[in-house]
């Protein structure tokens, strides 16, 4: 047993809507310790090579605050770079939300996702995707009220969660402490249809077999499943 919950068991999940007074779209998610402002920005304009195509683009962008963590770290603007890993969590965030987005129906715009972690403590990226959904969500929901736009620009919801083995038991949902120790570390991204965005399964120093996997997958669908129904609830659908 984990201190404060069962091995298959998420911790506790909040979304809260409208927490930004600018943006068309905006969230704060928290999964447990972990808690990151998500905001949606609509640009009446698309990348240059999209531009004439017709089609809309749905970008991401992603930073820890310099207190999000239990040491200072300094924000990536003044080393005039980012980091690798801030570059594939951010291209991760934005394929996800592009996934479950008709960028024909969104039209010639772009919608941009910025996430910034405010206190990291493990999913900091799951938790990215699930409270910019929700930005993107509003936003989206925004878009076509003032353009009296019927298309379904949204085509499913998403949500995503980590996963673990910690001494050969797997585990859902995983704080910073756990991430560190654990065999092997996973980021499933799945839709409410059940079909899958992405995953990213990793051993560390360890094999591990199609039974373990397939135990991480079932968990993550379970999370998955209350991720998304929490999202249902903020945006006032359940």
């Amino acid at each position: 047993m984990r201190k404060d919950r069962s091995f298959h068991d998420m911790r506790e999940i909040l979304f809260e809507k409208d927490v930004n007074l600018h943006a068309e779209g905006s969230c704060l998610v928290k999964f447990g310790k972990t808690q990151v402002i998500c905001t949606a920005s609509i640009d009446e304009k698309t990348p240059h090579w999209l531009k004439n195509s017709g089609k809309g683009w749905v970008t991401a962008e992603y930073g820890m605050l310099p207190r999000s963590t239990n040491t200072r770290i300094d924000r990536e603007a003044t080393k005039g770079k980012q980091t690798g890993r801030t570059q594939e969590i951010q291209r991760l965030i934005g394929r996800s939300l592009r996934s479950i987005t008709s960028l024909e129906d969104l039209g010639e715009r772009q919608i941009k996702i910025d996430c910034d972690v405010i206190q990291a403590d493990g999913g900091t990226r799951t938790a990215s995707i699930s409270g910019g959904f929700v930005a993107l969500y509003l936003a989206v929901k925004k878009l076509k009220d003032n353009f009296n736009i019927n298309k379904p620009i949204i085509k499913d919801f998403i949500g995503a969660v980590s996963a673990g083995i910690i001494n050969d038991k797997p585990h859902l949902d995983l704080n910073y402490e756990e991430d560190s120790s654990a065999n092997v570390d996973a980021n499933f991204v799945i839709c409410d249809s059940g079909k899958i965005a992405e995953i990213q399964v990793t051993g560390e120093e360890y094999f591990f077999s199609q039974e373990q996997y397939d135990e991480l997958f079932k968990l993550a669908i379970k999370g998955v499943k209350q991720i998304i129904n929490k999202q249902k609830k903020v945006l006032d659908l359940n």
